[in-house]
């Protein structure tokens, strides 16, 4: 009953008065104890800080706090999200093997066809702008998001799969996008609020990796789908993982947010004891938020930095070149696989093994580094390092994306086998993944007051630069050629990496000489 008791179904189910004798919480028991220090007189009414009694943990092994949760719930609630980010992602790249099918029955280009994988991509990238602060809110918590957003994205996945409209597609990709930002912006955080700092970093690389993988399945799972059935199959797959994970999403997952829970524990307690003054510490907070603040926070605030800060102005361009480049591969595998070696619609699903195979060395790569590595350097340490040791590992790996595409470029034909061209696929695939999460390490490092707004920054860029480059590659590819084309990327790549050991070598001369240098 505690795991219905904390989902979002039963939040919803104790708005009632039945459901609160239902599924009660501890406060609300006839049997519960009041601790000694909420017994005591207060006055009627309390509104200035000094006058609150701050509402807090019982004890330092509170079962309501998420750090303390047994390991079993700990291990569902990591993989319910990494699972809810998977089919997320998944949503993206699915469509792809259906671009064809849909040139056909609708008779357009390639071009508008693959607005239905750009409006997506597009859609999940502009709405962490709006979600990400929500979710800081304690009044609303971690839960409700995720609940509301995936719940209707699960709904509107039935008419994707029944719309016979070609507009009506490109409305409907486009809203699914921006109902799966949630696993693009917010769960590392959620990891955060119940994983210890020793242990965040492994359960990040994780779900950083199921993200990664689903763009790189999808055009697998749905593939030969396609191939024997019509290109409506890759949508029902989606709906028929989307609507069992959402319900179980809705049914199971608890509130993470130590701010909500004890903003929660407080009104529980005014109720019980008639006291005013007992505020949780997020409340107390808010006396001085004004909403104005919190907008330009979240909306002005991250591009502000990013305009006047090169170091963060890099990362941003850097990133979303790096996420272009994954998502255009997309694009110039049937130019490849099928073109130039013969694969069918099933056969170039399974050419995606080769940048899930890059996707698996880089986790290893990562967790190997930080265990090895970075766990010692902080244990060791009397003060943080600086933020560009978070780079270290990404310098390497900068050099693997430019090798990758290069192999990719200039193997790719009929004289040479496919297999070396998926080893290109394979190497920048997991240059791509090591150099992403150097850099979502290095970020919040830098300016930890406004971490949040970075983060979301940083995921619209690249989103909006992936979302364009399904656009352009194709013309691209063919206008250059494979070769040329590919080589145009890779040099772009060298580019940057030569700016990723700038920023390693000068970023904290750049970082002193920002006016944001105080945060």
């Amino acid at each position: 009953m505690e795991v219905l008791r904390d989902s979002s179904v039963g939040s919803l189910l104790r708005l009632t008065k039945a459901g609160r004798r239902l599924l009660p919480h501890p406060e609300e028991r006839d049997d519960f104890q009041l601790p000694p220090i909420y017994l005591s007189d207060a006055p009627a009414e309390s509104t200035a800080a000094k006058d609150v009694l701050t509402v807090n943990w019982y004890t330092d092994d509170d079962p309501e706090n998420p750090h303390n949760w047994p390991l079993a719930k700990k291990i569902w609630v990591s993989l319910l999200l990494a699972v809810y980010s998977f089919t997320a992602y998944l949503g993206s790249s699915i469509y792809t093997p259906s671009t064809a099918g849909i040139e056909q029955h609708f008779g357009i280009s390639e071009t508008v066809a693959l607005l239905g994988l750009s409006l997506f991509v597009f859609g999940y990238g502009l709405s962490p702008l709006v979600f990400s602060p929500l979710t800081e809110i304690p009044a609303i918590g971690r839960n409700p998001p995720y609940a509301v957003t995936f719940s209707l994205f699960a709904l509107l996945t039935i008419p994707a799969a029944l719309i016979d409209s070609l507009p009506g597609i490109f409305v409907l990709r486009f809203l699914l996008g921006l109902l799966a930002s949630p696993a693009l912006s917010t769960v590392g955080a959620s990891y955060g609020d119940y994983i210890g700092p020793a242990y965040a970093g492994y359960m990040i690389t994780v779900w950083a990796s199921c993200a990664a993988l689903a763009p790189s399945l999808a055009p697998l799972i749905a593939g030969f789908a396609v191939e024997k059935e019509t290109w409506r199959w890759s949508f029902w797959e989606l709906l028929w993982l989307a609507v069992p994970v959402a319900v179980v999403l809705v049914l199971t997952l608890p509130e993470t947010s130590a701010d909500t829970i004890l903003l929660r524990r407080a009104q529980r307690l005014r109720k019980r004891t008639g006291r005013t003054d007992l505020q949780s510490a997020s409340e107390i907070r808010q006396h001085n938020m004004h909403f104005g603040t919190i907008a330009y926070n979240a909306l002005a605030k991250p591009w502000q930095i990013n305009a006047l800060d090169p170091a963060v102005l890099f990362s941003t361009v850097y990133m979303a070149l790096a996420y272009g480049t994954y998502y255009s591969f997309f694009e110039s595998f049937p130019l490849v696989f099928t073109g130039i070696y013969g694969f069918d619609l099933g056969g170039i699903g399974l050419a995606f093994v080769s940048s899930l195979t890059g996707v698996v060395v880089a986790t290893v790569v990562i967790t190997a580094f930080n265990y090895f590595v970075q766990s010692q350097r902080f244990q060791k340490a009397d003060a943080l390092p600086p933020p560009e040791v978070q780079l270290q590992l990404g310098l390497f790996a900068s050099f693997l994306l430019p090798i990758g595409l290069f192999i990719f470029a200039w193997t790719s034909r009929p004289s040479i086998h496919w297999i070396v061209c998926m080893v290109g696929v394979a190497i920048t695939s997991c240059g791509i993944i090591i150099v992403t999460q150097a850099v979502l390490n290095y970020l919040p490092f830098t300016y930890p007051r406004y971490a949040g707004s970075l983060f979301a920054a940083n995921t619209a860029s690249r989103c909006l630069f992936a979302g364009a480059a399904v656009l352009f590659s194709p013309p691209l590819f063919r206008n250059l050629g494979i070769g040329g084309g590919v080589s145009l990327v890779a040099g772009l790549s060298i580019v940057c990496a030569f700016g990723l050991f700038a920023l390693y070598l000068w970023g904290a001369n750049l970082r002193r000489r920002s006016r944001f240098a105080g945060s």
